[in-house]
């Protein structure tokens, strides 16, 4: 795939992969001696623009998350490049510039119990990254924590509170505060919103956008509901087995999705509508193993319009109208 260039990129991800060894010592996970290999992540690439939204979608295992990671510096890339700013994130760099990486680089998780640290208070949560990146002094950081508790809509007194005594949707809130502490560039939301109750999703979701706005914030938006997608991102990204299978504007996406396997997450889109049903082309079979992915298309195994190039010659993502809409499917045969 060429990727397509944005003007002030920030983030810039090419051919990027990450490969997990398989255990060893359980023989279904070996051939002939040879150790295998889970393909997590297996040629990704995109851009995202300074001050947009990217949305990276797919079920479950599809990679979203393990990309996600290798952004933030969790994972090293089995192959492939991560490029901040102009450096290269798993490069070798200055200690300083490796630091300004990762301060401008921050990740609000899916479940926010489990992201905060239950023996520490409101205050220390929010005031950990800027001791940890030596920003300021007592004094002035509790007045950072005080200011980002106030942006996401909380009060000083829950500066004093321990996370098992807020709700879900606060806990996220203290966890959305503690990412913007540092002022980032760079946001990696990952499912921030999948763990909470509906009416509250929506609140979220809205003071993300206000916080987006008010501090210039870059966000890669990490999802499989594409409700949320739709109303949240610039551009988006779809995830297929390791691999990106559609990329296009959010807009275009929806309004004309073109692999069979975007069409299939749209319609597994309930419409809150009883009269007006529409048509479903229901998948069939299961995701294949990241250990043993088919040759040629890896959909191929549950499309319903899988042909016979489809199971010999893996499609490659190409721009189906010269517009910016990517597509990796035989339907759409290179121009």
């Amino acid at each position: 795939m060429q990727v397509v260039t944005h003007q002030e990129s920030l983030l810039k991800v090419s051919g990027l992969r990450k490969y997990f060894p398989a255990a060893s010592g359980i023989g279904e996970y070996l051939r002939r001696g040879q150790r295998r290999y889970i393909r997590a992540v297996d040629g990704v690439s995109f851009e995202i623009p300074a001050g947009s939204t990217f949305g990276l979608v797919g079920e479950s295992g599809c990679g979203k998350t393990t990309t996600s990671k290798v952004i933030l510096g969790l994972y090293k890339p089995t192959s492939g490049n991560v490029t901040f700013e102009g450096n290269d994130v798993h490069g070798h760099l200055p200690g300083s510039v490796k630091r300004k990486i990762h301060h401008d680089i921050q990740a609000v998780f899916q479940d926010p119990a489990g992201s905060l640290d239950p023996r520490l208070r409101v205050g220390s949560i929010i005031e950990e990254p800027l001791v940890i990146h030596a920003v300021g002094d007592p004094s002035s950081r509790k007045t950072v924590a005080y200011d980002m508790l106030e942006a996401v809509g909380l009060t000083r007194e829950h500066f004093f509170r321990y996370a098992h005594e807020l709700s879900g949707g606060q806990q996220q809130r203290v966890a959305i505060a503690r990412a913007l502490a540092l002022h980032p560039r760079l946001v990696i939301l990952d499912e921030p919103v999948s763990a909470l109750d509906m009416s509250v999703r929506a609140q979220v979701l809205n003071l993300l956008k206000d916080l987006q706005a008010e501090f210039n914030l870059t966000y890669l938006f990490v999802a499989h509901d594409l409700s949320v997608v739709r109303y949240m991102c610039d551009r988006v990204a779809v995830m297929y087995l390791g691999k990106i299978v559609e990329y296009s504007t959010t807009r275009e996406l929806f309004d004309n999705p073109l692999h069979p396997y975007t069409k299939a997450l749209l319609d597994a889109v309930p419409i809150p509508d009883p009269v007006n049903l529409r048509e479903r082309t229901p998948l069939s079979g299961s995701i294949p193993s990241s250990m043993n992915i088919p040759p040629g298309c890896r959909f191929r195994t549950r499309c319903p319009f899988a042909m016979d190039v489809c199971s010999k010659i893996e499609p490659e993502l190409e721009d189906s109208s010269a517009s910016g809409h990517y597509v990796a499917c035989h339907l759409y045969p290179r121009k």
